[in-house]
């Protein structure tokens, strides 16, 4: 039999071979096109329009900027034309500054009652009160400042550590040598007269107490000579006790008279009246002044000589207003002259005025000297120090540090690498040793920038200028997208209470 006669035959061998390519068809298509999906999928081919602008719109908003220089802002990465630094996006940097100030740091910690009582931990004060927390941003004198490494070493920044110690100040000043008030006298008489001899004949010459200094003739001295030697005569014939007391009462007017005890006695012994009785020294020291002369007629009470005692001099020390509040009866003070280099002297605070120099506008403190070998001569010139603050405690730091604005004092504080934080502080005395007494502001141990603050500060206020100019943009972006989006947020609140009525 033909196989061409056997239709059965034919359709059992045609069947299977034609399903077999149609399904491997179908598959390799579906599996195409999965694979080309996927492909255009994350190619991002097939996203949706939205998506596709909402991200172009996303990468045309980053802008890049530098942290060293604030103002300097692009819209694409690269370097910084200023310091060449590479930008960093300008969100990052806003995201930092806002994660800072979310957080509250203690700065240190305060009495309640003394704000220049200050620790760096809490807590109890001297009065034994719980201290008080001062935070960063309440003393914090601009805007916070991070810069790279690399830049602040080529910056040449350099800090120094707050310390705790003593809060000695050596005032420095000029004077002059002068007398000791306490230490001079004048010579005169309590009876009129005549000078017969002087031995004490010229000014600036020296005197021992006792030594003799003149004879001199007084008729009210004659008087009292004889009225001494009648009542020795009647105490002789008649030795009781009224011609005694006649005897010392006439001894005590011529002692009144300051007629040495030598004299009366040689008066007694002799039994004659003296014609001129020679008046003695009753000081030892220099005659600063001499007004008399051989022959002169002198009355009661006038000035013949006048004696000082070198023994010991006062200088006049200068200070000015603001250094008379450290200054203290007792402190003590060193003096040197110009003329004798090496050598030094060492006294101490004697008095001070109570009032200023109209003309100078100081105040005259007297330092006392001992000068045992008379070296030291009346209106020589000296340089003087007087050392204050001994025993005192207090916080301090490099003068350096201190940037002196004109209102301000402020001095940037290290948190961190590469971290600063201007910082307003109250300033105190200045210290020895180029140190800066501080009051408030400070707590030992932290660090402050004492080299190259002055780039720090100009950085600071670039910075918190371009902040300031960057807030009132994003304030008129804000005004302006809240007017254009006005009459559509109406329409959806119209329909938001129609919705509910």
């Amino acid at each position: 039999m033909n196989s061409k006669d056997n239709p059965m035959t034919t359709h059992k061998a045609h069947t299977p071979s034609g399903r077999i390519p149609i399904l491997a068809i179908f598959l390799t298509a579906v599996l195409t096109l999965a694979i080309a999906g996927s492909a255009a999928w994350y190619a991002g081919l097939l996203s949706p329009a939205g998506q596709k602008q909402q991200e172009a719109e996303q990468d045309e908003d980053i802008q890049y900027t530098c942290s060293m220089h604030p103002q300097v802002v692009q819209d694409e990465p690269g370097d910084c034309p200023i310091c060449g630094m590479e930008l960093v996006p300008k969100d990052k940097v806003e995201e930092e500054d806002a994660s800072e100030k979310g957080e509250r740091e203690v700065a240190y910690w305060r009495a309640p009652m003394n704000p220049e009582e200050i620790y760096d931990e809490p807590g109890k004060s001297a009065m034994g009160m719980e201290l008080e927390p001062v935070y960063e941003d309440e003393l914090v004198g601009g805007v916070n400042i991070s810069i790279d490494p690399v830049m602040e070493q080529n910056m040449g920044i350099r800090t120094a550590t707050v310390k705790k110690g003593s809060l000695e100040h050596t005032i420095r000043t000029y004077g002059h040598v002068t007398y000791d008030e306490t230490k001079m006298a004048r010579v005169n008489l309590k009876f009129s007269g005549w000078i017969e001899k002087l031995y004490v004949d010229f000014t600036g010459a020296g005197v021992e107490k006792g030594e003799p200094m003149f004879e001199f003739y007084s008729p009210e001295l004659i008087t009292a000579q004889q009225d001494l030697l009648e009542a020795q005569r009647n105490y002789r014939r008649r030795p009781d006790a009224a011609n005694k007391r006649v005897l010392e009462s006439v001894k005590s007017r011529l002692r009144y008279y300051e007629i040495a005890e030598s004299e009366i006695e040689e008066i007694l012994e002799q039994g004659q009246v003296k014609h001129a009785l020679t008046i003695r020294s009753p000081y030892t020291g220099v005659v600063t002044e001499k007004n008399a002369q051989e022959g002169d007629f002198v009355k009661s009470g006038v000035t013949i000589y006048q004696i000082a005692d070198l023994s010991s001099v006062w200088v006049e020390a200068h200070i000015y207003e603001y250094e008379l509040a450290r200054v203290e009866k007792g402190q003590q003070a060193e003096m040197t002259l110009p003329y004798l280099p090496g050598e030094k002297y060492t006294g101490q605070v004697a008095y001070i005025y109570p009032y200023l120099q109209r003309k100078t506008r100081d105040v005259v403190v007297l330092l006392e000297f001992a000068n045992p070998d008379m070296f030291l001569k009346p209106d020589m010139y000296a340089d003087v120090r007087i050392g204050t603050g001994t025993g005192e405690k207090g916080i301090h730091v490099p003068k350096s540090a201190v940037l002196r604005t004109g209102e301000r004092n402020i001095v940037f504080v290290r948190r961190d690498a590469g971290k600063y934080t201007p910082r307003e502080v109250k300033l105190g005395m200045p210290l020895d040793n180029d140190r800066m007494q501080i009051l408030e502001g400070l707590a030992p141990g932290e660090q402050v920038v004492t080299s190259g603050q002055f780039m720090l500060d100009s950085e600071s206020k670039l910075r918190e200028a371009t902040q300031k100019m960057t807030e009132r943009e994003d304030l008129a972006e804000k005004d302006a997208a809240s007017e254009e989006n006005g009459p559509e947020d109406d329409q959806n609140d119209d329909a938001f209470f129609e919705d509910i009525e």
